[in-house]
């Protein structure tokens, strides 16, 4: 883990905010520390969970360096430095490094849909800072899609360790193994989790750990030991939360997140705007499967 600290269970943390959109920083140190202890293996704050979108450069920086003070030895910080172009990017990376983060996740650029010169071009300059990279391929949000052979060129260009998958195409993981066999695959999107487990992927930047990161310890650790016993004892687990897994990739998830935190006892609470409350239905989908969850003593 030390030397490839992008690996294990990195939570996309979301961001607690005050009453009057200010983050809360002390309740921020206070979730780190907390999925610390309840076995996770870091934090990805600054992430598209974290609303990265709506912050600027000095909240950004001082989320990270929170996250950084607050972990204990071991603990560690995947910094988002997603932004609309590279230079932004480049900052984010520069900050992230100078807070003391091991790894960075990477989105493409996404102020349009970059071709693949201006991606490559775009994960050269922010390797140059120094920091291990994870892209991130989220192509329902950039509209930009990594494919397997474009990743596999940024990893032969020593760009990207790893990359995050979020496409949700299981499919994937076999295409991008046979073409950069040395590039460790990261679950991307909570409900796919015992599939590319089961295909080989080596960590998983999660949504729902906000909530239950005791179950999705075990769910992880079972999906990915390679023994098929325990894939079978993983399958009752995966079918009771994936009621809650799968509002991991609709377009509400940043408020479900929040949500199923209130109703457990963290502080997940309001969103900067442009997100706005869930709509009544589907808030009462999140909290049916939160308390069914909770109910059946996951925690």
């Amino acid at each position: 883990m030390t030397q490839q600290p992008w690996r294990g269970i990195h939570v996309a943390t979301a961001l607690p905010f005050n009453d009057d959109l200010s983050i809360d920083y002390d309740a921020w140190a206070e979730e780190v520390t907390w999925l610390a202890e309840n076995g996770m293996d870091g934090v990805t704050p600054n992430g598209s969970l974290g609303e990265y979108q709506t912050l600027t450069d000095e909240e950004r920086y001082k989320v990270v360096s929170i996250a950084v003070d607050a972990a204990p030895e071991g603990f560690r910080v995947m910094a988002g430095c997603g932004a609309y172009g590279a230079l932004e990017s480049v900052r984010a990376a520069e900050q992230a490094a100078e807070a003391g983060a091991q790894s960075i996740m990477l989105l493409p650029p996404n102020t349009y849909r970059a071709d693949r010169a201006a991606v490559i071009d775009h994960f050269r300059r922010v390797a140059e800072v120094g920091l291990p990279i994870v892209g991130y391929n989220n192509p329902l949000d950039t509209k930009v899609d990594m494919k397997p052979d474009l990743l596999a060129e940024l990893h032969g260009r020593g760009y990207i360790k790893g990359v995050k998958e979020f496409t949700g195409d299981v499919r994937r993981i076999y295409e991008i193994k046979e073409l950069a066999p040395e590039l460790d695959i990261l679950i991307g999107t909570d409900d796919v989790l015992l599939e590319l487990g089961v295909a080989g992927a080596v960590g998983w930047v999660s949504g729902y750990t906000n909530a239950f990161p005791n179950a999705c310890r075990r769910l992880y650790d079972l999906a990915t030991s390679g023994d098929v016993a325990d894939i079978e004892a993983a399958l009752p687990l995966y079918r009771d939360l994936h009621p809650l897994l799968r509002w991991d990739s609709k377009t509400e998830f940043v408020q479900a997140i929040k949500l199923s935190m209130d109703i457990v006892g963290r502080k997940g609470g309001i969103c900067r705007p442009p997100r706005t409350a869930l709509p009544a239905d589907i808030a009462a989908q999140v909290t049916e499967a939160t308390e069914h969850a909770v109910s059946a003593g996951y925690n």
